[in-house]
């Protein structure tokens, strides 16, 4: 699969405390971009520029230097194009490529622009900030008592940022809640753990990713096979629910191994070097067994390319609900050695030609967050529980309310208070009761077709 050189993909739907890049090398140049004279500046605007620059220089309240100015005039340029699109100067930059790894000092949450306030996109798995109970949603109004409204997106970022062990308190306004509320979390270091697996019956896996990072593609894989020997797989869920994004190339490393064959995504921009392609590998590491992908509104970018590939290739039911609707890729290019710039270069489109900007992936079946409420009381008494009641008939043996208490307890489900798991793994049952069925009602068909 082709890499730009020196120019980095990666899709997110917003800014993270780490934002995962593939490795930029020393020397390498980005693209050049020969304007053209409809596109010069006119004389007069640069007049216009330079004069502005000079009153600020000459009549500011406080002296600001030349380059910090310039450094202003760069970062505006970038943040009114759009909300992905940023300057990254010595700090960012250096954070930006050392955070490829997944670890970083932080609260460990996603955050965006919605009406001009900092909102939560979603709390990372095992972070401060998902054990503070922060929820996707919430707007953070002030940040240890400084408001935020008309703070860029990684001004806010690096406010939350700071030394391990530190505390930042959060003034949240929460949907259903009257008043704002403080929240006080400690800063720890973050590590991430894109992929994690489980199973949640006999023969039944499942796969949650939280972000997609350099190493993800190779860890879906580990994951995959650690499920596998663990038995006959019959189904798997892929759980992207709240998976902001990340890098480009991994989002296509994980379509693949589900996929036999095809285009996993593209991408179109301006420049010849964004229009790209990308398709799957020979080798479904799965051998095609029944896929559920569930999504919600936390599911963007890099998230939403696996699951609509999966999606047009049918190759997995899409279940939950909307994505997030950000389809449009980043490339940082650099423009010395200490800074560069986050601009948005493309647009990309799932393998039928759907464009998920502004609008996301509607799953194949609509399946709401709901709250689940265990009933009270023992088991139900049934004919096995009446005294003196009848035999099988058959020979089987009877089960009484005591004998599923203890079965059912054998067997507690970790996910039995989550019900898009647990509708999930119902249409997997469902899904591979048909297939068995289906290819033993085959030789019938054939014989009766002669």
């Amino acid at each position: 699969m082709f890499t730009p050189k020196a120019l980095t993909t990666f899709l997110g739907a917003a800014a993270l405390t780490a934002l995962p890049l593939m490795g930029l090398s020393e020397g390498d140049s980005a693209e050049r971009i020969i304007p053209t004279a409809a596109s010069r500046l006119p004389l007069e605007d640069l007049r216009s520029f330079a004069k502005v620059f000079e009153q600020i220089r000459q009549g500011y309240i406080e002296e600001v230097d030349d380059s910090t100015l310039l450094e202003y005039a760069i970062r505006g340029m970038l943040q009114g194009l759009d909300p992905h699109s940023s300057y990254l100067d010595r700090e960012s930059f250096d954070d930006l490529q050392a955070n490829t790894t997944g670890e970083f000092a932080g609260l460990g949450i996603e955050v965006g622009i919605e009406n001009d306030h900092i909102t939560v996109i979603t709390p990372m798995d095992d972070t401060p900030a998902a054990r503070a109970g922060l929820k996707a949603g919430d707007v953070i109004l002030r940040l240890s008592g400084k408001p935020l409204k008309g703070v860029s997106l990684d001004e806010a970022v690096e406010r939350m940022r700071g030394p391990r062990g530190s505390s930042v308190t959060l003034t949240i306004a929460r949907k259903g809640y009257k008043q704002p509320f403080d929240v006080t979390l400690k800063r720890d270091t973050v590590r991430v753990r894109s992929v994690r697996s489980k199973l949640l019956e006999d023969g039944y896996g499942y796969l949650r990713i939280s972000q997609f990072q350099l190493d993800t593609g190779s860890d879906v894989a580990r994951e995959i096979r650690k499920l596998q020997n663990k038995g006959e797989l019959k189904g798997l869920v892929l759980d992207l629910r709240n998976n902001p994004g990340g890098v480009l190339q991994s989002s296509v490393e994980v379509a693949d191994a589900f996929l036999e064959e095809g285009l996993v995504v593209y991408t179109e921009g301006r420049t010849e070097s964004a229009n790209l392609s990308y398709s799957a590998e020979p080798g479904d590491m799965t051998d095609g067994v029944p896929m559920v992908v569930l999504i919600n509104d936390g599911s963007a970018s890099a998230a939403e390319i696996v699951a609509g590939a999966l999606q047009d290739h049918r190759r997995a039911v899409v279940m939950g609900t909307d994505s997030f609707g950000k389809g449009s890729v980043q490339t940082v290019i650099p423009i010395n050695n200490e800074r560069a710039i986050k601009l948005t270069t493309a647009l990309y489109f799932t393998p039928n030609g759907r464009s998920i900007q502004a609008q996301g992936i509607t799953p194949d079946i609509v399946v709401e967050r709901a709250k689940v409420t265990r009933m009270d009381g023992g088991p139900r008494s049934t004919e096995a529980d009446l005294a003196g009641h009848l035999g099988n008939g058959n020979g089987g043996e009877d089960r009484t309310a005591a004998d599923r208490k203890r079965e059912k307890a054998g067997r507690a489900l970790w996910f039995a208070e989550d019900n898009q798991i647990f509708e999930a793994l119902n249409v997997l049952k469902g899904l591979n009761l048909y297939a068995v069925r289906y290819r033993e009602q085959q030789p019938r068909v054939a014989k009766a077709g002669h």
